[in-house]
């Protein structure tokens, strides 16, 4: 079985063995680039709206809520996760699903 890398796109398997849907478009995420590209828009809507301010705030708040010395990267991420995930606009997450959408139709 084949690693997969943050800077590489995973191996398929031998050639005799099926790649389920999932695991091609995966790959052609990768292969193509366009998962970057994907990530890259991601990040420009996220700070366009001010979603990235505002998660850097609620950090700073955590901060000082616990303490700089009391506190990891982990616990932070725990603690900041959920609302940050709900907290993304619904037209940020409609315009990436449609995105994903239309790459997985031109394969």
């Amino acid at each position: 079985m084949s690693k997969a890398s943050v800077n590489r796109p995973p191996t398929p398997e031998p050639e005799d063995r099926e790649l389920k849907l999932e695991e091609k478009i995966r790959y052609q995420l990768y292969a193509s680039g366009e998962r970057d590209r994907l990530k890259q828009l991601l990040v420009t809507k996220l700070e366009a709206c001010g979603w990235k301010d505002e998660v850097t705030e609620k950090c700073h708040e955590y901060l000082q809520k616990v303490g700089r010395e009391n506190v990891t990267t982990d616990d932070i991420v725990r603690a900041i996760r959920p609302g940050g995930r709900t907290s993304v606009p619904d037209s940020v997450k409609a315009e990436l699903l449609a995105e994903i959408k239309k790459f997985i139709l031109s394969l």
